[in-house]
């Protein structure tokens, strides 16, 4: 059995709050780079160019790349060999949230859902946990603005629906959502499960890399298919028009229940905000 101090944990979410804030991803600079060879708009063109030179910018001053700096959302892939000492798990990431949102001067934007008052520390992280084999800690965290998760959507569709019900409300989803997210965006779908876990399978498939292909071949086929049909809405960058309104369509499937389809949709912005370490 491996120990790990929950100090460690702490000192990773803290720096991967700033990293994901601050430092964009190759993959997604290089759908910057990629979209400028296919984009047909100059206008699209322009705003892509000047992506590509905000993602420099806030290398250079290690600043964030949006004034929304999200809500902490971590995912925890636990080796079922470890053992955590030292404290509460929990209570160490949101530790490391504080710390990161404080010190890289973020902006803190949890609330109360009614009184609208801020929390000021940007806690509690939104945190999702698995247990996997081996003796290796996987943290994740995202940051997730509020733009863009508020154009995302859960349907329970009919089994009849079938797979021509779900492809007509992914795109509906972004169709609808039209420049809100800030485009180009990544679309994460989730099929199958129940409510809670559709809505996850979503949100898990945004941190899959641009470029990657699925590895089940028919949602590969499929992810193609409505990355096109997407791309055929107009949106544009920015939602000023344009052929690039999304960079990837991310799909997710697992069994659901006899009676139901359920569908969701998480839109996430140019930005894509997550980093990632193995300790």
């Amino acid at each position: 059995m491996r120990e790990l101090n929950v100090s460690k944990i702490t000192e990773s979410v803290r720096k991967l709050c700033m990293d994901s804030n601050c430092l964009i991803r190759d993959d997604i600079l290089n759908a910057f780079k990629k979209g400028l060879e296919t984009e047909e708009s100059p206008t699209g063109k322009d705003i892509l160019n000047q992506l590509i030179r905000n993602a420099e910018i806030a290398q250079e001053e290690y600043s964030p790349l949006c004034q929304d700096c999200g809500m902490a959302v971590v995912f925890v892939k636990a080796g079922q060999e470890v053992c955590f000492t030292g404290g509460s798990l929990a209570e160490a990431i949101n530790k490391g949230v504080r710390q990161g949102y404080e010190e890289g001067y973020l902006r803190k934007s949890t609330c109360h859902p009614f009184t609208r008052a801020n929390i000021g520390d940007n806690t509690p992280a939104v945190i999702h946990y698995e247990i996997v084999p081996g003796n290796d800690v996987k943290i994740i965290v995202s940051t997730k603005g509020g733009g863009s998760e508020n154009m995302s959507r859960l349907k329970m569709l009919t089994p009849a629906q079938g797979l021509e019900g779900v492809k007509d409300f992914v795109v509906e989803t972004v169709s609808n959502a039209g420049p809100n997210p800030c485009p180009p965006t990544i679309i994460g779908v989730g099929i199958g499960g129940t409510i809670e876990k559709t809505c996850l399978l979503s949100k898990e498939a945004l941190l899959r890399p641009i470029g990657s292909k699925n590895p089940d071949y028919e949602l590969q086929l499929i992810e193609d298919e409505l990355l096109k049909k997407i791309n055929n809405l107009g949106i544009g960058p920015m939602g000023l028009g344009g052929r690039i309104t999304s960079f990837a369509v991310h799909i997710n499937m697992v069994p659901s229940h006899i009676a139901s389809l359920p569908v969701a949709v998480n839109i996430q912005c140019h930005s894509a905000r997550h980093k990632e370490i193995i300790l």
